[in-house]
């Protein structure tokens, strides 16, 4: 009785973290109010978090609780072709793929950027920048910046390209939510705001060399943080 009562504990924070109501870094409800809402043992409550974070969905830190992580793409249309990308290989391999996309997307955005749409490439730099205190926001700004960058290019098939890989193209680390490396954290978002500024500044100058190397530089960065983080 108490593995169905865990499997359907399970299976509804899954949901939850999957369907986006609980986003990557949000804290989950407690062990008490967990007890509380399904009406089970502690043991029943702890051992759904250790499913969970067997599945990679939740990290949990003594003292501080559990939080989510980022959750694998949903459906064939997660990555174009229809590929998965839920081990980190598969991430290292889709941030390869995003080098290769978006190191020539920036470069076009250089070229034929609208002032509108630099506006808009500035606005989610802005809300980047102001995101720190709060990973779920980050990671929608974080997109929301890539996404801008793609649509300057003037070239919708990079904009389809950033559609179809999805908000979870963007990875959290499970660094961010730990105890004792607030300081890594600290240092892991100053380094990508300063590397999305440097994007930012390119694209304005009209400078597409150096556009295409300020994205390259950062994603290979971004693939670098992501090998550490494990």
């Amino acid at each position: 009785m108490s593995r169905n009562l865990t499997a359907d504990l399970a299976a509804d924070l899954r949901l939850r973290i999957v369907d986006g109501d609980i986003q990557p870094g949000d804290k989950l409800p407690s062990e008490n109010t967990l007890i509380g809402e399904f009406g089970v043992s502690r043991t029943v409550v702890r051992a759904a978090l250790t499913r969970l974070q067997a599945e990679g969905l939740v990290e949990t830190e003594r003292g501080r609780g559990s939080f989510a992580l980022t959750p694998p793409p949903k459906g064939p249309q997660a990555v174009p072709g229809g590929r998965p990308a839920a081990s980190l290989k598969d991430r290292l391999h889709l941030l390869e793929f995003r080098i290769g996309v978006e190191a020539e997307a920036a470069a076009l955005a250089a070229r034929n950027r609208s002032e509108r749409q630099l506006k808009a490439v500035l606005k989610a730099l802005e809300d980047f920048t102001a995101s720190g205190e709060h990973p779920a926001h980050a990671m929608k700004a974080d997109y929301e910046f890539h996404r801008a960058i793609a649509a300057a290019s003037g070239n919708p098939f990079y904009s389809d390209a950033l559609a179809a890989l999805g908000q979870r193209m963007i990875a959290m680390p499970r660094t961010r939510l730990m105890t004792g490396v607030e300081h890594y954290a600290r240092d892991h978002f100053e380094q990508v705001v300063h590397e999305h500024r440097s994007i930012y500044a390119a694209i304005a100058d009209g400078e597409e060399s150096s556009s295409s190397a300020a994205m390259r530089n950062h994603l290979a960065n971004s693939r670098r943080r992501l090998r550490a983080a494990q």
